[in-house]
């Protein structure tokens, strides 16, 4: 038996987060094996060589949350810099901000529409013929409109999403919100901002526990949980089972990196949603850090496109397809006895950081237990199936 009890794949948010509250709550060696150079996933920040700007390599992230709990967490590890995310998009009409809010509703249609004004005029846009919603377009054919549906968000899904927004589900556009008043804010959560330190400093400090290991440049294989008594994956659940059935659809991204003097755009993140534009958006990092001053600027243009085998998976598409290829891996992950699966890979939902945070937390309470108690428990933590 080796000396680390329980191994950890991924150092990430969620193998973190549960190997660091494991090491503590159980006292015992946890390894931690990640296949990158460095720790902290997608959330990976590091300063640009030529300027020193904190970059977040793997695209745009904010830590928002409503749960104090989390936001208390996150905090015992780095200072947090106070940051407001505002999303603009740019169009051939103009420049908006994004979520729908009454001020784009105002300058889109030219209007001076109170509150309720503009709730009811939106009313009347929408598609009273559809009953209800089977897929993203008709929700927001329903909700919207044709001419704000065609403006912000037909071309900017495509292009996310790889496919017609019609074959995804009606669900995702409940992540963008129609505000009729004037708050441009993207997140309507109670706690934000940004690590002044970058969030890879927030994982280092997370893993800086005698009890814990941390092995990075080391890529999971099938058997090496068998050294250990419990093994928490984060990796893609098809990718543990070795592809069995398949694999499951992702979106990818990647960016064209530019640098130039001053301001570029004058905002962190600027959507470009028409379809006739190759790419989703630009972000500007020094935004993210308005505490900062420099005088030169880092440029991501960022684009979407289905994920190779080589390709980091970022986004699920959970298609109709894919959900049944998810079911025939839960039910070989349900078999399990000394493997959990946590986190949004192992999971195959899209999760924002706090989430991530606060499903780990909640979950590594009860993981310690039955492993100490070697009881059988749940692979899952509560609600990932």
């Amino acid at each position: 038996m080796s000396t680390s009890r329980i191994l950890v794949v991924g150092a990430g948010f969620s193998g973190a987060v549960i190997a660091r509250e494991l090491a503590v709550a159980l006292g015992v060696k946890v390894l931690v094996i990640d296949e990158r150079e460095h720790v902290a996933g997608n959330c990976h920040t590091e300063r640009d060589p030529q300027y020193g700007i904190m970059l977040h390599k793997y695209g745009a992230h904010i830590f928002h949350t409503s749960r104090e709990d989390v936001w208390n967490y996150v905090r015992r590890y780095s200072e947090f810099g106070p940051y407001v995310h505002r999303v603009r998009a740019s169009t051939k009409r103009g420049i908006f901000s994004l979520p729908i809010n009454l001020f784009t509703i105002n300058d889109f249609f030219g209007k001076q529409f109170s509150p309720e004004e503009a709730q009811a005029f939106i009313a009347t846009l929408g598609d009273a013929t559809i009953g209800e919603p089977q897929n993203f377009e008709e929700q927001a054919l329903k909700f919207i409109g044709r001419e704000l549906y065609d403006t912000f968000f037909y071309g900017y899904t495509k292009k996310q999403w790889g496919c017609e927004p019609r074959d995804l589900s009606a669900s995702l556009l409940k992540r963008l919100p129609v505000r009729f008043n004037y708050d441009d804010t993207y997140f309507s959560d109670r706690f934000q901002g940004i690590p002044l330190d970058g969030y890879t400093a927030i994982i280092e400090r997370l893993l800086a526990d005698a009890n814990i290991e941390v092995k990075l440049n080391t890529r999971w294989h099938s058997g090496m949980g068998d050294e250990f008594d419990h093994v928490i994956f984060t990796g893609p659940i098809d990718c543990y089972y070795n592809y069995r059935f398949g694999r499951l659809g992702y979106r990818t991204m990647f960016w064209d990196r530019s640098y130039h003097e001053g301001d570029f755009q004058g905002n962190s993140v600027i959507n470009y949603p028409g379809a006739d534009v190759p790419f989703t958006r630009i972000v500007e990092h020094k935004h993210f850090t308005p505490w900062e001053k420099h005088d030169h600027t880092a440029v991501f243009t960022e684009y979407s496109k289905e994920t190779g085998e080589a390709d980091i998976p970022y986004y699920p598409k959970r298609l109709a397809p894919d959900k049944v290829l998810l079911g025939k891996y839960l039910d070989l992950a349900r078999q399990e006895t000394n493997v959990s699966f946590l986190g949004r890979l192992a999971t195959y939902r899209y999760l924002d950081m706090h989430q991530v945070v606060g499903e780990a937390f909640d979950f590594a309470p009860l993981l310690a237990g039955a492993i100490s108690e070697k009881k059988a428990r749940p692979v899952f933590p509560a609600g990932a199936t």
